[in-house]
Order: structure tokens, then sequence, then C-alpha cells
């Protein structure tokens, strides 16, 4: 049997999509903008929440504001990061370490055709290091 491969920008948590009043192709557009102000957890901790400018970024993205963990810097993740989304504690879990998501590549609006470029390498070569969760 072959593993999944990974793909850093498409949901593989549906959770946030158990909203019954949202058709298809709604949530199919934007299933991140009801996630603005979410608390966001990697595998060792918080690391900051949903930020507001959410809508900036690609919808296959989610912009994390980390207030003074890197030094109040924003990040940007691909969705494929996301492993649930706890609606009642309002949190998002990523399978990362704060280490892996410090050390991804800085976020560039005006260059965005390499961020993507750059960043889905970074994911999905820390996806395959990664020993599997169990």
């Amino acid at each position: 049997m072959q593993p999944v491969p990974f793909v850093p920008w498409v949901w593989r948590d549906p959770s946030w999509a158990d909203e019954p009043e949202h058709d298809e192709a709604e949530l199919a557009r934007r299933p991140d903008t009801g996630l603005i102000g979410y608390e966001v957890e990697a595998t060792d901790g918080g690391i900051g929440k949903i930020d507001d400018d959410n809508a900036k970024v690609p919808n296959d993205c989610l912009m994390i504001s980390t207030g003074p963990w890197i030094f109040g810097r924003t990040v940007v993740l691909p969705v494929g990061v996301v492993r649930r989304v706890d609606h009642s504690e309002r949190k998002v879990y990523v399978d990362r370490t704060k280490d892996q998501i410090r050390n991804a590549p800085e976020y560039d609006p005006d260059n965005h055709e390499d961020y993507r470029r750059r960043t889905g390498e970074y994911y999905t070569e820390s996806y395959r290091l990664m020993p599997p969760m169990l």
C-alpha cells in the first residue's frame, strides 16, 4: 500500500464544513473565513491566531498572527498542515512544530508564485521527514 501524498494546498480536515447553512459551492470558495480569530496550535504549543486579514491570502492558505512568539511576525501556512479544527474551542490544530513553522519561507505578497513554490517544497519535505502520527 502506497502512502497518500501530502498536498500542501488541500484541506485534509473537513470538519470546518460541518455548518449546514452553507452550500458546497460557497464553502469551496473560502472555507477559512469562518476561522478568523481561532487560536492555532502546533504540535508543541500555541503559535498565534488566524489573522483578521486572512482574506488577503489565497483560500488555500491561513494567515497567522504570531504575536510576540516570532517577534510579531505574520506567517502564512498552507491549509494542508491543518490536522483538525475544533469549533467548540475555536482552535485550529496543525501537524507541524513551532520550529518548522518558524523556519518556513516568509510570505511575500509581491511574488506569490515563488512563495507558493518555496512553501510547497518546504512543507512537502517536512511532511516526508515526519514520523507517522498515531
